[in-house]
């Protein structure tokens, strides 16, 4: 560590760069040398970085040593920035899918979505497998079970989830009296033989960075929902409501999603229904838990840098981040207003596909609107010709565990689609993960500085936060410019290797879930080799605007879930989730149950 700076990177043209699998182009891993660091000592870091003059010279030299001031702020970059990741409609066919009509509903295109999937699966075949939105409208539908059953089911798991046996810290806040309203209406109406669509009376978790009536939406902190009132319903929620889903409450996460691990001193440790002593993943972590535990099918995350993606991964659901754009903002605390989107957690890639159906942002005029296609998932088995691309020194920059899971999963789909992998050169990853992280943290010191936290007692935010918060402040207009050049340059990049392929296919993380250490509860953790390892993949979905899906392929030797990424073209979400299903049923047989799981349709009481 020192003052010194090595001469800042001077980038070529991005034109010039080889993107072909012998390029020259030089693969850097996460410069992380820092040791885990919690309790007392993140304290005392976090003093010395609110400390005027000193504070500056220590994020300084942190900066020089993780490469920032290197490749990214003080870097000579030929291109112009490119401030937001919009992409303009391109008429790209799309295999095997169905054309949603502009002016449907949310209830009609969730029925045009699950006519898109195939037949249930069969309860006795071979593998664990969670209840889907499905299985509960057929519930629903018998009259065997009602959605109060469930509402009650749902809120004694909660009960229990939240007692000091398990301590899952899955919600901030649910309302029981709320939760029963909607299911007694939900449930009248199957009585009377109209429900709104086929998620009516089902289960859907929020988080707590999405505005949901009754709640205030906190973010993670204790001060937030105080000082900015919840009014409405955020647009995807109300999408939802609309169909007719019970929406189930407030899932906890990492404190104003300034972390990757879901520790959060406020409102509890998210754990890992998995393994109740590892992390769930953040900062979506309650929602990945809450599904991963069968409390619900579906629930809502934010992702700005892969929040809903890398909790999925880690407690073995799916996580689905559309193109930016393709779900309405509106609603969702405005944390970092150029990476940050709504998300959906899922048991499956059919509730996954249902739940977006619901919730796609069609409100503008008809003809500014990309198309709709919802894949027909009946005939995914018949799709020829996919081509993934893979970069192997990315790739394979991961744990030797999920490395193999990865690789046999694409062998998989290889010798059961014929689906081929090809390899290239996604050139500058740990140039664009450092520029991510220049923007989302510039973004959210920008949004919450002036109204917000220039009004706050420093000791109401987390100290791991606060150490965040100073990092994010310390970023120049230079490095944020220098930043969205670098986003420019990627999505230049990006966009030459769909010409070519269908997706790029990465794990979703380097490592799986790590040890939930007690020191950490209160004051969170400064784990940065495990942060970066978990963040690796996750980047280009939210810095470029791109549609991505993970989906369990394996376990690891502790019987921890492993997420396989596929990373789309803008706009081609049907082809990801036929991608993700054909994968996910090439894994099904190989589904693990996890140690804290419901079964809300039980038939006994």
């Amino acid at each position: 560590m020192g003052l010194v700076c090595s001469a800042p990177k001077v980038y070529k043209p991005a034109a010039e760069v080889d993107l072909g699998p012998d390029s020259d182009e030089h693969y850097i891993s996460p410069n992380v040398k820092a040791p885990r660091v919690a309790g007392l000592p993140v304290k005392m870091f976090a003093w010395v970085l609110e400390t005027p003059v000193l504070g500056s010279v220590v994020l300084y030299v942190l900066k020089k040593d993780n490469l920032v001031n290197k490749l990214v702020s003080d870097a000579d970059i030929p291109e112009p920035p490119l401030f937001t990741p919009t992409h303009t409609w391109q008429d790209i066919p799309e295999q095997n899918v169905s054309l949603a009509k502009p002016g449907w509903s949310p209830a009609e295109r969730v029925e045009e979505a699950v006519g898109c999937l195939p037949g249930l699966a069969d309860p006795s075949s071979p593998g664990f497998r969670r209840w889907t939105i499905r299985d509960f409208t057929k519930a629903y539908t018998s009259g065997e079970i009602t959605p109060v059953m469930v509402a009650r089911r749902f809120l004694a798991a909660v009960e229990e989830c939240s007692g000091p046996d398990l301590n899952m810290a899955l919600f901030i806040s649910y309302d029981p009296e709320d939760i029963l309203r909607q299911a007694e209406e939900s449930t009248l109406r199957y009585q009377q033989g109209a429900p709104l669509s086929a998620m009516d009376g089902v289960l859907v978790a929020v988080k707590d960075e999405i505005d949901c009536l009754p709640y205030q939406t906190t973010g993670g902190t204790s001060w937030l929902g105080k000082m900015r009132p919840c009014v409405a319903d955020a647009a995807c929620v109300a999408q939802l409501r609309a169909c007719g889903a019970v929406l189930a409450g407030k899932t906890n996460m990492h404190e104003l999603g300034a972390g990757t691990s879901g520790i959060n001193p406020h409102h509890g440790s998210t754990r890992n229904p998995y393994h109740t002593a590892r992390v769930s993943g953040g900062s979506s972590s309650g929602s990945a838990a809450a599904v991963c535990a069968g409390l619900c099918p579906v629930a809502l995350g934010a992702d700005g840098g892969g929040s809903v993606r890398m909790p999925a991964a880690l407690c073995g659901v799916v996580g689905f981040k559309p193109t930016a754009g393709r779900l309405s903002n509106s609603g969702l605390l405005p944390l970092n207003w150029t990476v940050g989107v709504p998300g959906i957690l899922a048991a499956t890639v059919e509730d996954a596909l249902v739940a977006y159906a619901a919730m796609v942002d069609q409100s503008g005029p008809a003809h500014s609107q990309p198309q709709l296609n919802l894949p027909l998932l009946t005939s995914t088995h018949s799709m020829p010709n996919i081509r993934l691309a893979r970069y192997g020194k990315w790739f394979d920059d991961s744990s030797e565990d999920i490395r193999g899971c990865c690789d046999k999963a694409l062998q998989i789909l290889r010798a059961h689609y014929g689906w081929e992998t090809v390899d290239v050169t996604v050139p500058e990853v740990e140039e664009m993960r450092l520029a991510h992280y220049v923007t989302m943290g510039s973004e959210c010191s920008a949004s919450l500085a002036t109204k917000y936290l220039d009004k706050l007692d420093k000791s109401e935010i987390g100290w791991d936060v606060r150490i965040a918060l100073s990092a994010y402040g310390s970023f120049s207009s230079r490095a944020y410019l220098n930043a969205q050049r670098i986003r420019n340059r990627q999505m230049y990049f990006h966009n030459k290797i769909f010409e070519t392929a269908d997706a790029i296919v990465t794990p979703m993380t380097g490592v799986t879930a790590y040890a939930l250490q007690d020191d950490a509860l209160r004051t969170g953790e400064l784990d940065y080799i495990n942060a970066a390892a978990i963040s690796r993949y996750s980047i280009a979905g939210n810095f470029l605007g791109l549609p991505a899906i993970t989906v369990t392929v394996g376990y690891d030797r502790g019987g921890l879930p492993v997420g396989l990424q596929f990373i789309g073209r803008p706009w081609a979400e049907a082809t990801l989730l036929h991608l993700a299903y054909a994968m996910q049923e090439a894994c099904s047989k190989s589904c693990r149950k996890p140690m804290v799981s419901f079964d809300l349709l039980s038939k006994k009481e």
